[in-house]
């Protein structure tokens, strides 16, 4: 859950039943995802016989279109780079996922008024997101709002996979986890940075440091078969992060990445300069100063209004219906700009008091820009037009990034955002979450 709301710190603990499902109508045609549309067509518009109505409709109008549900074949593809990395003989699957915590959807539901209630039961989610899980083969997952981790331990458990998990601090009841095949990697080292020590709120990240597992009878087969031997197993640091919500407070969201960035770029140097893979929801969107930031490695903080920085905005819901994204960095939705940043403010994003610039060491590209997509599904930088869509709000805040000794080799496209707005909102019958799990494989570059 991410976007348009200020999340409530209260807890409170429910039971679920499990409700059957019903199955979709089988006289729906299937639908391209990836068909391209033609030049007079809009990217935001949907095709073919499910195509929607004019906006202008009522809200009731609406409803009843937005529940129109998606047939069963429906599905997401895979992308390869353009580039042939079948030399590289070992490679990583990285999954990150939002998974929707159940508290914070219980104390939310105004965002979920389009969804039907089982669609919200976690009991019915778990099974959904882990089936998904396993579809993607992944080797390395980064969870967040995960907030029943000893369910989820037990269900990946069952498929492989070893895991730690960090729940942010004060009264907050989710958390980010960090999963790893086990017969793939083992655990070298692992810590958590809690940010309210810092004066940045209670959100948490994780760092872990992975050892490929050469015992794996696969792994093994591979490194018989290289013509050049790694002198020791690959090593990797993988990070996981949910930055702050508020998009007001554009120093706090500035002043987590900057030390979740510090903190990862100094265990791979105390392990030997090894690659990093970061993942996780930044809350903050592609056209965003924090976006840019974390690509050029550089922000003067004094161009950006701290209220705008993430590229968030409140969208005003009165009519249930909007169509648009985010706005973009830098364009105030007051019709002004104000830049001005307090002396703490400064010092929170920067942490330091003489400086206005925020700064860090890891040269770090994103997985999505570095494989072709289709427009129906990116933005013109290569970015996934829409990570989750709730009721108040459609857009990307989720990413994966990794430094230059990595190369992606192919990346889980996402859903046409006229496939997303036919769902009515997510958590839905296929998918069980109101974000998109991000996944991409990433090899090594040979040394």
């Amino acid at each position: 859950m991410s976007g348009g709301f200020k999340r409530k710190n209260t807890v409170r603990r429910h039971s679920t039943t499990v409700t059957k499902q019903n199955r979709s109508s089988n006289s729906e045609p299937p639908v391209d995802l990836y068909e391209k549309p033609n030049h007079h067509e809009s990217v935001h518009r949907p095709l073919g016989a499910v195509t929607l109505k004019s906006h202008r409709k009522s809200s009731r109008r609406r409803r009843k279109i937005s529940k129109e549900r998606i047939p069963s074949s429906v599905d997401r593809e895979w992308v390869f780079s353009s580039s042939n990395f079948e030399n590289l003989k070992e490679k990583v699957v990285i999954v990150s996922y939002n998974l929707l915590g159940v508290d914070n959807a219980l104390n939310h539901m105004d965002l979920y008024f389009n969804v039907s209630p089982k669609y919200l039961e976690w009991n019915r989610r778990k099974h959904l997101i882990c089936k998904e899980i396993s579809r993607y083969n992944a080797s390395i997952l980064c969870l967040q709002e995960v907030d029943r981790f000893d369910d989820l331990d037990g269900l990946l458990k069952n498929r492989g996979f070893q895991g730690v998990h960090k729940n942010r601090t004060g009264e907050a009841s989710d958390g980010c986890s960090i999963f790893w095949k086990e017969k793939l990697f083992k655990l070298l080292h692992h810590q958590d940075i809690e940010f309210d020590k810092f004066g940045l709120r209670n959100n948490v990240a994780q760092l872990c440091v992975l050892e490929m597992n050469i015992e794996d009878p696969k792994s093994k087969l591979l490194a018989q078969s290289s013509e050049k031997l790694s002198t020791s197993p690959r090593r990797l640091v993988v990070g996981n992060i949910h930055v702050l919500f508020n998009p007001k407070r554009g120093d706090i969201k500035l002043g987590q990445v900057r030390l979740f960035l510090e903190r990862a770029y100094k265990l791979s140097q105390e392990w030997g300069n090894i690659p990093v893979a970061i993942a996780g929801d930044l809350n903050s969107t592609p056209k965003s100063a924090i976006y840019d930031f974390i690509a050029s490695a550089d922000l003067d903080t004094q161009l950006h209004d701290r209220r705008q920085i993430s590229g968030q905005s409140e969208l005003d819901t009165k009519g249930r219906s909007f169509n648009h994204y985010a706005f973009s960095a830098g364009v105030s939705i007051y019709g002004s700009q104000t830049n001005e940043w307090s002396q703490e403010e400064l010092q929170l994003a920067t942490g330091g008091q003489a400086t206005t610039h925020v700064q860090h060491q890891l040269k770090l590209h994103s997985a999505y820009t570095g494989v072709p997509g289709t427009h129906r599904t990116r933005d013109q930088d290569g970015e996934p037009l829409a990570t989750t869509y709730h009721s108040r709000f459609l857009g990307t805040v989720d990413y994966i990034w990794h430094t230059k000794e990595l190369v992606p080799v192919r990346v889980l496209e996402t859903l046409p955002t006229d496939v997303l707005r036919r769902t009515g909102g997510l958590p839905s019958e296929k998918w069980g979450s109101d974000h998109l799990a991000i996944a991409c494989e990433l090899g090594f570059v040979s040394e």
